[in-house]
Order: C-alpha cells, then structure tokens, then sequence
C-alpha cells in the first residue's frame, strides 16, 4: 500500500514540475502515468481533476486578486467549457472501456506530442477560432482524457494575439469551474472510491 502511494506522489510531482515548465500539462502528463501504471481512464481523469481543484482555486484566486482576469472572456469559457465537462465526464464513464481506452491513449499521445511541438515554437493552433466553441472542445477533451484545457484553449487564445496576463487569467480562473464540474459528475457517476 505504501509503494502504491508514493507512486501517486511521485506521478503528482514529475506532473506538476512538467507542468511548472511549460505552464501546461499537468493533466495530460498525470492521466498518462496513471493509465500506464493500470487504472482505467475514468478514475485516472476522476483523480486528476480532483487534485486539481485545490490547484486551479490557489491559481484562480491569485489572478482574481492580481487584476489578470478579462471578465467576457472568463464568462465565454466558463459556461460552455462547464457544459463541455459535464458531458465528456459522462461520456467517459459511460462508454465500455474497450473503446474509451484506445480513443484517450491516441488523444494523450496527440495532445503530449502538441504540447512538445508548442514548447519549442514549432507549431500553434489555428488562429481565430470561437471563443465559446474553442471552451467546449476544451472542456470535453479535457474531462475525456485527463487534461488538456491548458493546451487547447490557452495555447489557441495566445495564438490569436491576445493579452497573455488576461488570457492566462482568465482560462486559469475559468478551468477551476470547469474541473469543479467535472469532479461532480464524476463524484455522481464512478464514486469516490479512489
């Protein structure tokens, strides 16, 4: 039991120092080490959103008390990147894991190789997309495999030219509702038994 704990630790710590770097990526890299290591990608992503409740909350707060929140901007990702969350928690749990496993191991891989490409300026996303829509893709792939809000929607935001201060505000502070969602549903849908 020991063993196994210090293992979610130490995938806690090489997540977040990944994530630390490029300011993306906690998500992606903990849902990746978990499903490796054999848990199904339901509770991979149910226990990574909730560890990540305290962070985007610490992460949220602080751009509220900094001025770095762009409050449209925070009302257009929130309310579809919630409802976005909401349906691909469902849909994770709910689909039989011989198809729901191969589909999140090919989109980790695809977002990691993204996030790879982006840290080194090799490629963006494309450029002016909806704000609402982009917060929906986000939102769902994000619950469907463990992570990739940051990747998607910060990244793509950053692409288009805007304030980076407001728009790393403001997805921060929305990603808090969106994981608070997502925690929910999957509170309501797979338990807390991890």
């Amino acid at each position: 039991m020991e063993s196994i704990i210090f293992l979610w630790v130490l995938v806690g710590l090489i997540a977040q120092t990944i994530d630390g770097a490029l300011g993306m990526a906690y998500g992606v890299t903990s849902s990746t080490l978990l499903i490796s290591s054999g848990l199904s990608p339901a509770i991979a992503s149910a226990s990574v959103h909730t560890a990540e409740v305290f962070t985007t909350m610490a992460s949220g707060i602080s751009h509220l008390r900094m001025g770095n929140v762009d409050k449209r901007l925070f009302k257009k990702l929130v309310y579809s990147g919630a409802i976005a969350a909401f349906l691909g928690a469902y849909v994770l749990v709910n689909l039989p894991l011989w198809i729901i496993k191969p589909i999140v191991t090919v989109y980790l891989g695809v977002m990691g190789t993204l996030i790879l490409l982006r840290a080194f300026n090799i490629i963006t996303l494309l450029r002016r997309l909806n704000t609402s829509l982009l917060a929906f893709v986000g939102g769902f792939m994000d619950a469907i495999g463990g992570g990739g809000w940051g990747p998607i929607v910060t990244s793509t935001l950053m692409a288009e030219g805007n304030n980076p201060q407001k728009t790393i505000g403001s997805v921060n502070t929305a990603e808090l509702f969106i994981t608070c969602t997502q925690v929910i549903t999957f509170v309501f849908t797979v338990g807390l038994s991890h």
